[in-house]
């Protein structure tokens, strides 16, 4: 059997949690023994099997929704001679229907986000997140099957798609590699950031973006005991709006309060690894959140997670055991927004006290989640899972 995988992120070009998925099922399926060729976008790499496509120099100047189609048409030819067709994202998923189509083959989309619940992307597309949110649901009504990486993210999809077949929507959750993703202990580093490993902290990782609810989370630390160090690994704007948001609530914080320390760089996954093994807790106060793997990354290291009860962080973060959740209630606009903010942030702020004010309990919750990371979220489970699903559909094609 041959699979071709179709992912806009590739290492070394990952900036999200489909990236790293892609990454870890195409490594985790060839140690089973499946033929995997992969189609990624971005520049030449060098991996075996692994074929890099840029957008059309006729395309530089257009919509960048326009320039995902572009790179799609280019990849469809060749995928000519594969059994089934795997798409990541709405980025690729018009190449995995169009290569459907055309080769006769199954498609199989694995569902990371959806557009109808991120249209804040039309902040950064304009009509060309008309033109994602078309894409994407024309694939997923046709596909052979879809992957929904938690029983919430199926939920979001039957709600969003109410036409898809529900019988064709498979739970397949995201995975981690423990071995990978383990407890560091390196001092040297913590001091080069400015962290001190002998006081409490709160560590963010995450895109600055909408869903990931970064200015949340800052509006909380406001409200922390005096001494809690707060550390944002957090980059990669979505626009410039957000950004300057962000950027306004950090000062404001680094005025009032010390150990405030915002890292905006590319860290090495050792050094990530170092930063949350040395925190008290990990905060995901993500709106939007279909698993979040940054969440399994959290546990691996050791660290207690408090994330907010939406979408599938509630599958991944056992409230009272791993880590703590934190209610919200949301607009059913598709956009996250707390109902009520205010109590929201208040929430989340008495939440993080909590943890960050018992290291021994937090400690402990860190010990629990890495336990439940290896043995729940292993990539050779996925992989298994995946593949008993790539077979079935090859099957029903016969």
């Amino acid at each position: 059997m041959r699979v071709d995988i179709i992912s806009k992120e590739y290492p070394p070009e990952i900036y999200g949690g489909a990236g790293v998925h892609a990454t870890e099922l195409v490594r985790a399926l060839r140690a089973d023994g499946i033929e995997v060729q992969v189609r990624a976008f971005g520049a030449e790499r060098d991996e075996v099997d692994t074929t890099s496509y840029d957008v059309p120099v006729e395309l530089a100047s257009a919509n960048p929704a326009i320039q995902t189609l572009g790179v799609d048409l280019r990849i469809v030819a060749d995928v000519d001679g594969a059994d089934v067709v795997h798409s990541h994202t709405w980025y690729a998923n018009f190449a995995g229907h169009l290569a459907s189509l055309l080769h006769g083959i199954p498609h199989i989309v694995t569902a990371h986000s959806l557009e109808p619940l991120r249209p804040w992307k039309a902040e950064q597309l304009g009509g060309g997140y008309a033109v994602s949110s078309e894409i994407e649901k024309t694939a997923y009504e046709a596909a052979a099957a879809v992957i929904a990486v938690s029983n919430g993210m199926r939920e979001d999809i039957l709600r969003s798609y109410p036409d898809l077949d529900a019988d064709k929507v498979r739970v397949i959750y995201n995975g981690i590699d423990t071995q990978a993703w383990r407890p560091v202990d390196d001092a040297a580093l913590l001091a080069e950031l400015g962290i001190d490993p002998g006081r409490p902290s709160v560590v963010f990782v995450g895109r600055i973006t909408r869903q990931k609810g970064l200015p949340y989370f800052l509006r909380a630390a406001e409200r922390l005991p005096e001494g809690v160090q707060l550390v944002l690994c957090a980059g990669a704007p979505d626009t410039p709006e957000i950004l300057a948001e962000v950027e306004g609530l950090v000062r404001g914080l680094q005025q009032t309060r010390e150990g405030v320390i915002w890292i905006d760089r590319f860290l090495q996954r050792d050094q990530l690894c170092a930063i949350l093994s040395a925190a008290t807790t990990f905060v995901c106060p993500s709106v939007y959140e279909p698993l979040g793997i940054v969440n399994l990354e959290a546990m691996a290291c050791g660290a207690a997670v408090v994330g907010t009860a939406t979408g599938g962080i509630p599958e991944v973060v056992v409230d009272g055991v791993t880590g703590r959740l934190v209610p919200i209630e949301q607009v059913q606009d598709g956009t996250g927004t707390p109902t009520d903010p205010e109590r929201f942030v208040a929430d989340l702020a008495r939440v993080l006290t909590e943890v960050v004010s018992d290291p021994e309990q937090a400690a402990s919750y860190g010990a629990a989640g890495r336990e439940r990371a290896a043995a729940e979220f292993s990539w050779a489970r996925i992989a298994e899972q995946t593949t008993a699903l790539y077979r079935e559909v090859t099957a029903a094609g016969r």
